[in-house]
């Protein structure tokens, strides 16, 4: 324990960014326990699609979505996402999957939804990255 003391009274530096470390990763534990958006995973989206006609929205820029984008996948830019979810009325009570990139930008795009009283939203877990490295299929436009 006098080494623990020791260390800190030395490094106090790299204390405070360990102790802002450590809270950050309980913040967002708890934060995504709490949380009512749903994570599914590359197997989960696939079952929704087939199974259920899942509407996948891709929240990436338009260069990014032409690049490579999911099956039937609707490309809805995050900066222009507020003014279009009234477009997606048709599908309040269907399972919608929101992508983006690596599974971040999305969340916000899904509780946009979620807010606007969207029942079933998800966020790919990993985004595209995860599809990709998983090897499956990607429509280039």
């Amino acid at each position: 324990m006098q080494q623990y003391v020791e260390f800190a009274g030395n490094h106090p530096i790299l204390v405070v960014i360990w102790i802002g470390l450590l809270l950050a990763i309980i913040v967002s534990y708890v934060q995504a326990m709490f949380s009512k958006l749903k994570f599914v995973s590359t197997t989960e989206l696939t079952l929704l699609i087939n199974r259920e006609d899942a509407l996948v929205l891709d929240v990436r820029t338009h260069d990014d979505f032409k690049r490579g984008h999911i099956t039937g996948a609707r490309n809805i830019p995050l900066a222009q996402f507020a003014g279009q979810i009234s477009s997606l009325e048709k599908a309040k009570d269907a399972p919608i999957i929101v992508v983006c990139q690596a599974g971040m930008s999305a969340q916000g795009a899904a509780k946009q939804l979620s807010a606007a009283g969207f029942s079933r939203v998800s966020v790919l877990t990993g985004g595209m990255g995860k599809w990709s490295e998983a090897s499956l299929p990607v429509v280039k436009k």
